[in-house]
């Protein structure tokens, strides 16, 4: 049903329909009879406001029941379905090293994906510049025109307000990697938090509504927290800004499991070792290298020193750890699932490795747009048919 009261005849039609686009987002294609047991709506009305979608072009009209062979008998019911050609959004992950960017219909299957190194140095006018480049090419892969891009969100490493804008940052690299990505498509884009958007990515692939924080981890820790199944960002949008490690005895940084396996396993090595990697130090253990093992060992007690403290100071029931480490991350859980039973009381979080790999920030920012073309459709102009 239908939720709200309307002042006025015109937000009474924005209500019905968006109840109705919301519907149709939903579903591959409906009759007026399901929209009504859905929204409650009457007949009459559902059908005018669906005369009204197929005119502005987020609706098409498609063959009715007897038409398509779904009955023989009485007056066959109208179809309808979502105009493909609505429009799509575009999900990008602005990373410090590398831009990711991915356009998807709104149904959100993925149309076409692009990424891009940039150089870590890069000024905000080059970032913008690459991720404009990448947004233009990401559209021509799927075979549409930027201005079919109804909404774009961007992740970026640093605290976001909700104005879109990030504090300095040490050396002002927050300010770097966010120097506003407005333009780089013809529609409005939205600027949010990484990890933000690593953890409503968590949650749309399965996680639930429960208290889940889902840590970043690429060369620093992120965290993105959902409390009672909302996304907590605080004032200043740094509420899983994780600085405050630096001061906490066995962690003492915010660097992340792959920056320090990577530096743990050259200082370890010494002279000849500027070529480990983390992947290296993982593959080493895996086959039983006392100093990997040793390495996976102490990031374990320290993933273990981070999850406990997420815990305790949110309350969340379990911990996920995300990003291009996840993949081979397990071990280092391992460890840390066994420091969490030897030396911490219950209740501990669970620990879980994160199931879409590298690819977390980006299908995060497409759910983030996705959300909010859902939540108030008639903020948006679908794309007119070209001819």
């Amino acid at each position: 049903m239908v939720e709200g009261t309307a002042n006025s005849a015109q937000m009474l039609r924005r209500m019905n329909s968006d109840a109705v686009v919301r519907f149709a987002l939903r579903v591959a294609e409906f009759t007026a009879a399901e929209v009504m047991a859905e929204t409650r709506l009457a007949r009459a009305t559902v059908l005018g406001v669906c005369d009204e979608l197929v005119e502005v072009g987020w609706l098409e009209e498609i063959e009715d029941s007897r038409a398509a062979g779904l009955t023989s008998r009485g007056r066959p019911a109208r179809r309808y379905r979502l105009r493909d050609a609505a429009g799509v959004v575009l999900g990008m992950d602005a990373g410090e090293h590398r831009l990711t960017a991915v356009v998807a219909d709104l149904r959100g299957v993925v149309l076409a994906e692009e990424s891009v190194d940039v150089r870590p140095e890069a000024d905000g006018v080059e970032r913008r510049a690459v991720a404009a480049s990448l947004a233009g090419r990401v559209a021509a892969g799927a075979g549409v025109e930027p201005d079919d891009v109804l909404l774009a969100v961007v992740g970026i490493p640093a605290p976001v307000n909700t104005e879109g804008r990030s504090p300095r940052g040490r050396n002002d690299f927050w300010t770097r990697m966010n120097p506003g990505f407005s333009g780089i498509v013809p529609a409005t884009v939205l600027v949010e938090n990484d990890a933000n958007l690593a953890a409503v990515a968590e949650q749309a692939n399965g996680l639930g509504p429960g208290d889940v924080a889902t840590v970043l981890s690429g060369e620093r820790l992120g965290t993105g927290v959902i409390l009672d199944g909302h996304l907590l960002r605080g004032a200043l949008g740094g509420a899983g800004e994780m600085h405050f490690l630096e001061i906490v005895e066995g962690v003492g940084s915010a660097e992340g499991i792959g920056a320090l396996a990577r530096q743990w396993g050259r200082a370890e090595l010494g002279e000849g070792g500027e070529q480990i990697d983390a992947e290296s130090v993982f593959r080493a253990a895996a086959s039983g290298d006392g100093t990997a093992l040793d390495i996976i060992r102490r990031l374990g007690e320290r993933v273990a020193r981070v999850a406990v403290i997420l815990s305790s100071l949110l309350g969340v029931e379990q911990v996920v750890v995300a990003g291009g480490i996840a993949d081979a991350v397990e071990p280092v859980l391992i460890r840390a699932r066994e420091a969490l039973d030897a030396g911490f009381s219950e209740p501990v979080p669970r620990l879980v490795a994160s199931a879409l790999g590298g690819r977390v920030v980006v299908l995060g920012a497409v759910e983030f747009a996705l959300g909010r073309v859902r939540a108030e459709p008639s903020a948006f102009s679908p794309r007119p048919a070209r001819t």
